[in-house]
């Protein structure tokens, strides 16, 4: 009964997952309005967040046609739980992810569906260093997914893509490369799928940099190119082509990426403008006057040239060089839920996560320390909506709970079993909801003994994703201060310098200073401030 119920989470996500586009992070932030605020129509769009790079589109747009847009940006997990449940209709006209194709899978959401209009596509495709795909001999020629894994299992060269499960880019690559290993030439099957696991395993062996969302991915490879993050930088990308363009337009990396499409076939996102069924006769109506003004060739030729991204309609522009075979997308949820659990328990390299959490006795009470313990329990399987299920400690995952107060407290290690998680998953839950509030807040000394732990589980196992999460409600009241973390961050050995520090912000946290921590180590900042500290926390999950 468990695996059905899985299967049957599984289908009711991934239905959603890749569709709902978030990668460009969360969806903390307010909306964009574009257009003319004296409009008739008001369109509102649930979108992914990597579509606010077309608001000068949009805004000639609402002056073309009367029609003002507010895109409502979401994180992936969140936009597909929005759709599944319904709720999505309550605020919003329309959806606009990168795909429709996995609505297939769950005839239900595909109800709540109208008229969908492709409006332009971008390919999933990696991208390597030109001196590392020249190196190769991937230059000038075609190459295939076969080698790519050869050459990634042979530890040949590195690259970073995001979590299949949080981001569309990396879920398409995982479906991609598992579809032409298989050398099917159709919709992979479930044991199609379980056959290729050797060599996807070789496949993720080169994969050295995870993030949650396609743009933070892009930002990371950028600091560790130029330096200004302290990791080691990483060969490649596997991420949306018309991405990789961009960052070669742009100038921000130090050597162009020569982008590598594979000659057996990629996934494409086609990002579909899919009015509601519920809308109303008006938006609908809106819906269909904007679609066809984004499609008209003028039109078309600016969101190539701005966004880098393909033209839905054929011939307005020259078909690109290196254009690829489209692989079909798995028609089952059940080849859905063997690709991700392989990915997460056999597959990706097993992660590592010291959560380092704020007892002192400014937790006090239901709203703080009692969120961290349901925080906590959520991660250890208690959540049971559909984005706790991709967010619960994973198999072979290890799990550190460092607790300080006014020093650090005593840390507790826990290895997720591969095969049965969930007493491993209780006792994470158990220890959470011991944390008792009590001293002073010593956030420094807390990082630093996390770095400490670090230090000996990384000497013990390298061969992990390690990352610390700092959870605090307050500023540093004891112990050292930033400046001495200042020093600490920069004087840390190579093998912590990859180990970046996720922070949230929560209760009277000192923003600036965390925000300091996060750029010291190459992680980044989630604000638990104006958004449950529960969903922070799964929020993170895709970045560790």
């Amino acid at each position: 009964m468990r695996a059905v119920r899985r299967i049957a989470v599984v289908a009711a996500v991934l239905a959603l997952v890749a569709g709902c586009g978030g990668d460009g992070g969360g969806g903390d932030g307010p909306g964009l309005a574009v257009g003319p605020s004296d409009a008739p129509v008001t369109l509102r769009v649930l979108a992914g967040s990597e579509l606010l790079d077309l608001e000068p589109v949009l805004a000639e747009a609402g002056a073309a046609t009367g029609v003002r847009i507010e895109l409502d940006p979401v994180g992936t997990l969140d936009g597909a739980e929005a759709v599944a449940s319904g709720t999505a209709e309550a605020g919003h006209d329309a959806i606009w992810f990168s795909s429709n194709r996995y609505l297939a899978l769950q005839p239900a959401a595909q109800a709540r569906l109208g008229t969908a209009t492709d409006i332009m596509s971008s390919p999933v495709v990696l991208g390597l260093r030109r001196s590392v795909a020249e190196r190769l001999g991937w230059v000038g020629r075609p190459v295939t997914w076969a080698e790519i894994s050869a050459a990634a299992g042979a530890r040949q060269f590195t690259y970073g893509m995001t979590d299949p499960s949080a981001s569309n880019s990396g879920f398409s690559a995982v479906v991609a490369v598992a579809t032409a290993l298989a050398g099917a030439g159709s919709a992979l099957t479930r044991e199609q799928a379980e056959s290729t696991v050797p060599a996807l395993r070789d496949f993720f062996a080169a994969q050295t940099l995870a993030a949650g969302s396609s743009g933070f991915l892009q930002e990371a490879y950028v600091r560790r190119a130029t330096g200004a993050d302290p990791g080691e930088p990483v060969d490649g990308l596997i991420n949306y082509e018309s991405v990789l363009e961009g960052m070669n337009a742009a100038g921000t990396v130090p050597e162009p990426l020569e982008l590598v499409r594979p000659a057996d076939g990629v996934v494409t996102a086609d990002y579909p403008f899919t009015v509601l069924a519920a809308a109303s006769p008006e938006a609908k109506d809106a819906h269909r006057r904007l679609a066809e003004h984004l499609r008209t060739p003028d039109v078309q030729r600016a969101i190539a040239e701005r966004t880098h991204r393909r033209p839905a309609v054929p011939g307005v522009l020259p078909a690109p060089a290196g254009t690829a075979v489209e692989l079909p997308f798995p028609a089952q949820a059940d080849v859905v839920d063997a690709l991700l659990t392989s990915y997460f328990d056999k597959l990706r390299r097993p992660s590592r996560t010291i959560y380092v959490l704020d007892t002192s006795g400014s937790m006090a009470g239901d709203e703080r320390i009692g969120a961290l313990r349901r925080s906590l329990a959520g991660l250890a399987g208690a959540d049971p909506s559909l984005t706790g299920q991709y967010r619960r400690f994973r198999g072979r995952e290890q799990v550190t709970l460092l607790p300080f107060s006014t020093g650090p407290g005593s840390p507790q290690t826990f290895t997720v079993a591969e095969d049965d998680p969930g007493p491993d998953r209780q006792r994470i839950a158990d220890a959470g909801a011991a944390l008792q509030p009590d001293g002073g807040t010593a956030i420094y000394d807390g990082l630093q003994a996390a770095y400490r732990i670090a230090e000996q589980q990384i000497a013990a196992d390298p061969d992990r994703f390690t990352s610390i999460v700092l959870m605090t409600d307050g500023e540093n009241t004891s112990g050292a201060d930033i400046e001495a973390f200042r020093l600490f961050a920069g004087a840390r050995p190579a093998a912590l310098r990859e180990v970046p520090v996720f922070c949230v912000l929560f209760g009277e946290t000192d923003a600036e200073e965390m925000e300091e921590v996060a750029r010291l180590t190459g992680g980044r900042t989630f604000d638990a401030r104006t958004a449950p500290l529960a969903e922070v926390f799964k929020e993170i999950r895709g970045y560790v």
